[in-house]
């Protein structure tokens, strides 16, 4: 992926790292629509930066991703880049009768059925350009689980093989696919995690999401250095102190 010159489309970047990156690719030079379910978040964000396009979305429902792909293509019919950033991350406890299957199945509707319909929305579009790019968005946690969010790592690692199966597919076409894998970063992803001492400060993950972008526009995977603890884990033979270290210290970790 280019670093400027794109028309990106991102879902779920009306906050944390999406509107931090929406932000940023701005800046780079590229034209970016910002999609969201608040309306009231998005008139604000189009007020505070000029040149940012918005478009509501919820990705949850399948018809409203059919309706604001069609807007999006209408309106930008030079898109190139679909980054699916929107997600959700919350705690289960699945050693009570009822306390997890509601979180997990609002999860799998966001963080797996989203993007799958996202993508299939676009792919059509996106495989008409003459350079054109899918970047999902997984998760260090996709590689190695935090205790307190099963469905979320699994809706993660699911990301992630989509996207190596998808990078299959599509090789020799015009759609490359680009896998984000954010460490724990400091966002509203989760209650008090914008404070965690342990995790990564936005804009420090946004300059080097940015800057690996820049310097690796052929790369798959956006690994910031954090993240690679994480990721390595099991290829470097120490999976077992990877859980055991993520979960004694970081219990909010992305």
């Amino acid at each position: 992926m280019n670093i400027s010159g794109n028309t990106i489309f991102i879902p779920g970047a009306t906050s944390g790292i999406g509107l931090a990156l929406a932000l940023r690719l701005h800046e780079r030079g590229n034209t970016v629509i910002v999609g969201g379910r608040r309306q009231d978040r998005l008139t604000s964000i189009a007020e505070e930066h000029p040149g940012i396009h918005t478009v509501r979305i919820d990705t949850t429902d399948a018809a409203s991703i059919d309706d604001a792909s069609r807007t999006v293509i209408t309106e930008h019919p030079e898109l190139n880049v679909l980054i699916t950033m929107a997600g959700v991350m919350r705690t289960e406890d699945w050693t009570t009768p009822s306390g997890f299957l509601t979180t997990a199945e609002e999860t799998v509707a966001t963080n797996i059925l989203g993007p799958i319909r996202l993508i299939a929305a676009f792919i059509d579009h996106l495989r008409a350009q003459q350079d054109a790019t899918i970047m999902t968005v997984s998760s260090g946690l996709a590689f190695a689980p935090l205790r307190v969010t099963p469905t979320y790592n699994a809706s993660k690692a699911a990301i992630h093989m989509l996207s190596e199966s998808l990078r299959l597919q599509l090789a020799g076409t015009s759609v490359s696919v680009l896998e984000l894998e954010p460490p724990a970063v400091r966002t509203q992803l989760m209650p008090g995690h914008e404070d965690n001492e342990a995790a990564m400060p936005l804009d420090d993950f946004i300059d080097e999401v940015t800057a690996l972008i820049e310097s690796q526009p052929h790369a798959t995977e956006i690994q910031v250095e954090r993240v690679k603890f994480l990721r390595y884990g099991e290829a470097r033979g120490d999976y077992d102190q990877v859980v055991a270290t993520l979960n004694r210290t970081d219990p909010h970790g992305r």
